[in-house]
């Protein structure tokens, strides 16, 4: 077991949200943060689907523990109440400037024991460990959509993370269920998106260029790999906002692609699963 009793998220978002209740799912008391009303109200109808979800994809979750996670799980739009924790987990915008102004607000707040963590998609932590103000309690622990079935937990430090911080967040990953997925030195992307982005880009490329249609793209990739899901499945799995702001803003953004995601998707509130339509229609 780890020394973690109590853990923060910030952002309630599709894979926030999820972490959460992963955690609470486990023992662990949870407070979730959001920057208002507005979006804790979007997080509690989040909290109430995956109280039916672990029902029934979850061992246990049908004889009353998915009921009993909700119950551990506190939301706010208080920064300084969320940065009491043993744990924060930050799980915003893939946007540099946000997560190291939110750092800023964090390391101010939060006691001195207090360890935080970055679920980044595509950012190295050393791009944000100077903005924390405690680069030794400080790593990234990225998770994958679906945390329940996709269980992976990949733990990345900077040369300045404390070697006892690292151990102690891969046994905390252990606890919640996940596996650990210890990362020896820094690597954008982890090992995850390291493998999946390309895929991802390369299959916008192609329907933003006019060279194939979405379905047809899909297709192909399951046809020819046995996959159970197609490229744009999974970006509406994701949600269109997270591959949409590491287009504009992350190491590997693409412009073109993302003014074709805006113009077709995005502005239309295509956001995949989560709001009904995305690439595919989920009604």
């Amino acid at each position: 077991m780890s020394d973690i009793t109590t853990v923060a998220v910030l952002g309630t978002g599709v894979l926030g949200s999820q972490i959460a209740f992963q955690t609470a799912y486990n023992g662990f008391p949870v407070i979730a943060y959001d920057i208002d009303d507005a979006a804790l109200d979007a997080a509690k109808e989040r909290f109430s689907r995956l109280v039916a979800t672990y029902r029934v994809e979850v061992p246990g979750g049908a004889r009353g523990r998915a009921d009993e996670a909700l119950a551990r799980i506190t939301t706010t739009s208080d920064l300084a109440e969320a940065a009491q924790a043993d744990l924060v987990i930050e799980a915003i915008p893939e946007i540099a400037d946000l997560k190291r102004s939110t750092y800023e607000k964090l390391g101010k707040l939060a006691p001195e024991h207090t360890i935080f963590a970055t679920n980044s998609s595509t950012l190295l932590p050393s791009d944000l460990a100077a903005s924390t103000g405690r680069p030794d309690r400080f790593l990234a622990l990225h998770f994958a959509n679906r945390v329940w079935k996709f269980n992976t937990a990949e733990i990345m430090g900077t040369p300045e993370t404390s070697p006892e911080v690292f151990d102690q967040v891969v046994r905390f990953a252990g606890d919640i269920g996940m596996v650990p997925i210890p990362i020896h030195k820094e690597k954008a992307g982890y090992v995850l998106n390291t493998l999946l982005v390309p895929l991802l880009n390369a299959a916008m490329g192609l329907a933003a260029g006019g060279y194939a249609e979405v379905e047809d793209i899909d297709w192909t990739w399951r046809i020819a790999t046995g996959a159970p899901l197609g490229p744009f499945q999974i970006l509406d799995v994701i949600g269109l906002n997270t591959p949409y702001n590491i287009l504009t803003h992350g190491p590997e953004g693409d412009l073109e692609i993302a003014a074709w995601l805006k113009e077709n998707y995005v502005d239309k509130g295509k956001m995949g699963v989560a709001t009904g339509e995305g690439f595919y229609s989920y009604a």
